[in-house]
């Protein structure tokens, strides 16, 4: 049976990557609930390439 509710998975990738010229991507997999949050999410990951923490926004 399907899941019910308002849960969707959304993927977080990193801003700060593009920018530094360093081959690869950050990037996460994580689940929101779109009655809460209908806006796209940013939220402070750790990034392994760059190794510190760094803004994540959720793609499409």
């Amino acid at each position: 049976m399907a899941k019910k509710g308002n849960r969707v998975q959304v993927i977080l990738e990193c801003t700060e990557h593009k920018e530094s010229g360093v081959a690869g991507t950050s990037r996460y997999i994580t689940t929101k609930n779109k009655k809460n949050t209908p806006d796209r999410m940013e939220i402070k990951k750790f990034n392994p390439i760059l190794k510190k923490m760094t803004v994540h926004k959720e793609i499409k």
